[in-house]
């Protein structure tokens, strides 16, 4: 698929596609279809903020998971106290957390909605955005970012998960020098399709994001980014063509923790909540 030709129209095709293959995934019990398991409930906000990134407790947050399907995420943070709020694309995710919600009589919203098309939320809703990996999902993260920066409050955190460029660059399978990069940095349209690969989900499209946009468009979008880390998948003894081994060449994601920033005294001046480009 091209997305130089009708970019509107390859957005579309672009989310109907990625809808289908994930609500396909949840059918075949993919590894990021599995809702959170008992032992995930007995201490829910330690497993999902394992960097203390939210200062201990969420009771009382209001906490937007976007692109955060799955029974996981969303019940997690509903059974560590906040007020949650779920959105992804796929309805078969979204019915895995009212599945899980329901079992632990927990309380949380879900949304059927793309993450950079989030009109039908509130400006200035939520207290935390908690955005797991899916913004390689969509071919221009400007929306995405917007979308964010409008439904968070003054001061709230934003904390996001990416595959980082390099990773989707590089080939998945082990060469005599390492991992190759097969993909050019600058390009356009999805990436092609992938099989028997751990750094990508096969059978979606899937974008590449430069550095520039992840980070750079991100500050732009009205955020101070707050610390980064990179998960580690490494193992020295992993077998080659591994995810173990392959994350030793090259790190699979970034997490970063960002701050919204801005609206307080633009709401003064002029009465409104700022937003990028007011």
């Amino acid at each position: 698929m091209s997305t130089d030709d009708n970019p509107s129209e390859s957005h579309g095709q672009a989310l109907d596609h990625n809808r289908a293959a994930w609500d396909r995934k949840v059918h075949q019990r993919d590894r990021f279809a599995r809702p959170a398991k008992d032992e995930d409930f007995r201490d829910p906000l330690t497993l999902v903020d394992r960097w203390g990134w939210l200062g201990g407790s969420v009771v009382g947050k209001r906490i937007l998971c976007l692109g955060a399907g799955g029974g996981r995420q969303g019940p997690l943070y509903a059974a560590a106290g906040a007020i949650v709020t779920v959105v992804d694309i796929s309805p078969a995710q979204l019915e895995l957390d009212r599945q899980v919600a329901a079992e632990r009589r927990l309380t949380l919203t879900t949304v059927e909605a793309s993450m950079d098309d989030l009109s039908m939320l509130g400006t200035a809703d939520f207290d935390v955005v908690i955005h797991p990996v899916s913004t390689c999902y969509v071919p221009d993260l400007r929306p995405v970012y917007a979308e964010v920066s409008r439904l968070l409050t003054d001061g709230g955190t934003y904390i996001s998960q990416h595959k980082t460029p390099t990773s989707l660059q590089t080939d998945i399978r082990r060469s005599a020098g390492g991992y190759e990069l097969i993909e050019p940095y600058y390009r356009r349209g999805p990436l092609p399709p992938v099989a028997g690969s751990r750094h990508r989900e096969e059978g979606t499209l899937e974008y590449l994001h430069r550095w520039e946009e992840l980070i750079g468009l991100m500050c732009r979008s009205g955020f101070v980014i707050e610390d980064l880390v990179e998960p580690l998948h490494a193992k020295d003894d992993a077998e080659a063509d591994s995810f173990a081994d392959r994350s030793r060449y090259v790190a699979p994601y970034v997490r970063i923790k960002a701050r919204r920033v801005g609206q307080n005294a633009k709401q003064e001046s002029r009465g409104a909540i700022w937003l990028p480009g007011s």
